[in-house]
């Protein structure tokens, strides 16, 4: 069984290395996105049960899987049911630049268009991931990664 969990910044690239695992294991894939957030015009965070009632889900129905994130409490629970964890940590500066050429993300937004609205808040977010003490941060990051046994990896120079 080969079960990857990959988590990091917005821009580290957790969606581009998990595609490629995705295709070159054929592992099935998820993104946390789709499932923390409720669907409505101010998005707001689902309860922690309900998102885990939906990992648990795809867990279900996937024998091999890479899941990627950078939700730290939902990062926990899927840690302990990875058998590897890849913590991209490229570092702020390569997490804005990719968000800048991040292209369109249909199963987030309507249009590319719509993405770009957001790109200055993102952007900002994305600078303050050493400063945060939230589930997004990089301490929360840190301290799923440490705590995590088996085999694991942080990058720091992605190559993808």
């Amino acid at each position: 069984m080969k079960n990857i969990l990959i988590f990091g910044n917005s821009g580290a690239g957790k969606t581009t290395l998990a595609k490629k695992l995705q295709h070159e294991f054929n592992l099935k894939h998820l993104d946390l996105d789709i499932l923390a957030w409720t669907k409505s015009s101010t998005p707001t965070r689902k309860p922690l049960s309900q998102s885990i009632n939906d990992i648990d889900t795809f867990l279900e129905d996937a024998n091999d899987w890479v899941v990627e994130g950078c939700y730290a409490d939902l990062l926990e629970y899927v840690a302990n049911k990875a058998n590897e964890l890849i913590f991209l940590n490229p570092g702020v500066d390569i997490c804005i630049k990719n968000c800048q050429n991040r292209p369109w993300e249909p199963h987030k937004y309507v249009s590319k268009e719509e993405q770009d609205k957001n790109l200055d808040m993102l952007i900002d977010w994305v600078r303050e991931y050493e400063l945060r003490d939230d589930e997004f941060s990089l301490k929360q990051h840190r301290i799923v990664y440490d705590s995590f046994s088996g085999n694991k990896n942080e990058v720091n120079e992605p190559e993808y």
